[in-house]
């Protein structure tokens, strides 16, 4: 086994594209990642490649293990076929023996697999931070009432997205009690401009919102679902998520990909209804 360590992020596109895009829903994430380094459009906070991670182990048969870390998020994993393979592992932890890994977030048997690997090795221990399912979508239920009007996120909503998007993090956070109050509007300004969030309009109110993330070859990423407490169970994250997954069928995508909290059973029935289909489950785990 050979770990190879890159710090040019078009070569390690070139070398792990198609070997990621062999699952290209469950790859959602790095593969999202390294499209955003390899165009380069965009190297904001993390998403610049240069303070990345990016390495491959590899045999005679090609690569046997893809990761990738975007301080200060977790290594993501990726197993070429979904074939665990001891030995890689073990050359990829030798590899890593001089970065500081916070966690990995990656399919649930790798995942649990590399966390017991590495943290024995480092005389640490893992926690699970958040169980996820990914899902997949090819066709939205045509028999779904269409709830409210969906339009894009502009910048008159400034007065309440930012306390909508904090709100957001907050719910998605383990351990985290309370929102952060918005203290400067850039960060807001700056997801707005990305033209990748939706608004839901009821009688001209906005009630719900949601939008794409990572875009991918054939695939986009569905994510970003809030619906402030006092306007659910109204229909209304079904009725966005359902829309601009439309949406996004009507451009020439043959897929949307979500992932969602499996300690939220809501919002797994919601997503089925619209008519996304499990891929399967994914953990995030944090080293201690």
């Amino acid at each position: 086994m050979q770990f190879r360590l890159y710090t040019d992020v078009h070569e390690f596109y070139t070398d792990t594209y198609d070997v990621l895009m062999r699952h290209e829903a469950q790859n959602l994430i790095p593969l999202g990642n390294i499209i955003i380094g390899h165009e380069g459009k965009d190297k904001t906070d993390w998403r610049d490649p240069v303070n990345w991670l990016m390495a491959t182990i590899s045999d005679a048969k090609g690569v046997r293990l893809t990761a990738v870390m975007t301080p200060p998020h977790n290594i993501t994993l990726y197993a070429t076929d979904n074939n665990i393979n001891p030995e890689a592992i073990n050359c990829l932890i030798d590899g890593l023996k001089d970065y500081e890994i916070p966690g990995v977030t990656t399919e649930k048997n790798l995942g649990e697999y590399f966390a017991k690997e590495y943290t024995l090795r480092k005389g640490m221990t893992f926690t699970t931070t958040m169980s996820q399912r990914i899902y997949e979508l090819t066709a939205v239920n045509p028999e779904l009432q269409k709830v409210g009007i969906v339009r894009l996120l502009d910048e008159k909503d400034i007065h309440f997205f930012p306390y909508w998007a904090e709100a957001f993090y907050a719910a998605g956070s383990y351990g985290k009690t309370e929102m952060s109050i918005p203290q400067d509007a850039d960060p807001y300004l700056y997801r707005i401009a990305s033209k990748k969030l939706y608004i839901l309009e009821d009688n001209g109110i906005p009630v719900s919102m949601a939008g794409f993330t990572r875009v991918m070859q054939t695939a986009i990423g569905v994510a970003f679902v809030y619906t402030p407490p006092y306007e659910r169970r109204k229909g209304y994250a079904t009725s966005i998520v359902a829309q601009i997954s439309l949406l996004a069928l009507n451009k020439g995508f043959t897929k949307c990909v979500l992932y969602t909290d499996l300690a939220n059973p809501t919002s797994n029935s919601i997503y089925q209804k619209i008519g996304y289909k499990p891929v399967c489950d994914s953990l995030q785990l944090k080293f201690e």
